[in-house]
């Protein structure tokens, strides 16, 4: 035999009602179902809630128990994993100086062809030996920069007739 299932829910009815709608995730709708259904008397067995919400008796057994110890806020806290660590962080990662340099070479007309064109010239100008996954990812995301390379033209090309052309296509 089962030892007696006693617990003392310390909100409302109402307030659970509310909270439940205002729920976004899954499991947080599940654990306020599950502490509706305590305070209403809808439940009297720890078993009955785990057949209800399809879960086993012990996942039960470990909300009810973080409900005890850190009440409702604790009971629907969203963890987050941590991630990996960066390999560098934002001090090293081209320095003040070189972050300026990078940016402002990335804005010039001129541009880099690849990634691996900004590791050699992080490599030659400022003495920093960087992966290319790194440099890909702190240049497409943290500066949110795209390689831009001009479109090559032709040597033949009269620059007054392009200059031309783009008056009167305008």
């Amino acid at each position: 035999m089962s030892r007696p299932f006693k617990i003392e829910i310390a909100e409302s009815e109402e307030e659970l009602k509310k909270r439940l709608q205002t729920a976004n995730l899954g499991t947080q709708k599940e654990k306020l179902i599950m502490l509706w259904w305590i305070k209403s008397g809808q439940v009297k067995e720890q078993q009955e809630i785990g057949k209800r919400l399809a879960k086993d008796t012990s996942t039960v057994t470990r909300w009810l128990q973080k409900y005890r110890t850190d009440g409702l806020s604790g009971l629907l806290e969203i963890k987050k994993a941590p991630g990996a660590k960066r390999k560098i962080d934002d001090a090293a990662m081209p320095t003040a100086v070189n972050y300026a340099a990078l940016e402002e070479e990335l804005k010039t007309g001129k541009g880099f062809s690849s990634y691996g064109a900004i590791v050699d010239w992080l490599k030659q100008e400022h003495g920093q030996d960087i992966e290319y996954a790194t440099v890909y990812a702190w240049v497409r995301y943290r500066l949110g920069a795209k390689l831009k390379v001009p479109r090559p033209q032709g040597h033949k090309q009269d620059e007054k007739l392009v200059s031309e052309f783009k008056k009167n296509s305008v």
